[in-house]
């Protein structure tokens, strides 16, 4: 599903209709959720992203357009959540990173972080397949819990929200390299549970 236009979803929302601020916590909710865990971890992540839509809605009539409805959404959740963190900014040592292992390489990810080559889709609609698919992505989701709560953000940043990697830093405050690190270890870990569940037919 695509996001709301922003000169569509606008007027409406300042108009206070409420069906546009369905449509836009429907749209942004998932981001928001994912910045506020890279920051204060999963016990405040959600008191910060209701702070963060109280703060939405107080000052909705004075967004000025500079950027997208998204990034500024995301912007003052990052903020929200730095405000209630009320330390020093987190940043991964990238000595402290194991190792990648397992038959995943560099090969799969082009140097700008997107996908080397298109990901093949799955098409098939019998009752098995679809079994299947929600099996496999019930395993996907256990290895996302696993991860830490920054890597599992930038994952869930880059692939479910698509921002681009330079946002990602701005957002969480931490370089592009450690973005980078982040980003590749977890989805070795991904492509990992993958690998084992078409092999295995289990997690």
């Amino acid at each position: 599903m695509g996001l709301p236009a922003d000169v569509d979803l606008l007027p409406r929302l300042l108009a206070g209709e409420q069906g546009a601020f369905r449509e836009l916590i429907g749209a942004y909710q998932g981001a928001m959720r994912a910045v506020a865990y890279a920051i204060v971890g999963q016990r405040y992540a959600d008191e910060v992203v209701q702070d963060a839509w109280l703060a939405v809605v107080r000052n909705l009539s004075g967004f000025q357009g500079r950027s997208s409805l998204k990034t500024w959404l995301l912007t003052i959740v990052a903020n929200t959540a730095r405000s209630r963190l009320r330390q020093n900014r987190r940043e991964v040592l990238l000595d402290d990173l194991p190792a990648p292992h397992g038959s995943v390489g560099d090969a799969r990810f082009a140097e700008d972080g997107h996908w080397a080559a298109t990901v093949p889709a799955w098409h098939e609609d019998t009752p098995e397949a679809l079994l299947t698919e929600d099996e496999l992505r019930e395993c996907l989701e256990k290895t996302l819990l696993s991860l830490s709560d920054l890597q599992r953000s930038v994952v869930l940043l880059r692939e479910r929200q698509g921002l681009e990697l330079e946002d990602i830093c701005n957002l969480l405050e931490i370089s592009l390299s450690n973005v980078r690190v982040l980003l590749h270890r977890g989805r070795l870990k991904l492509f990992a549970t993958l690998e084992h569940f078409e092999e295995t037919g289990q997690c």
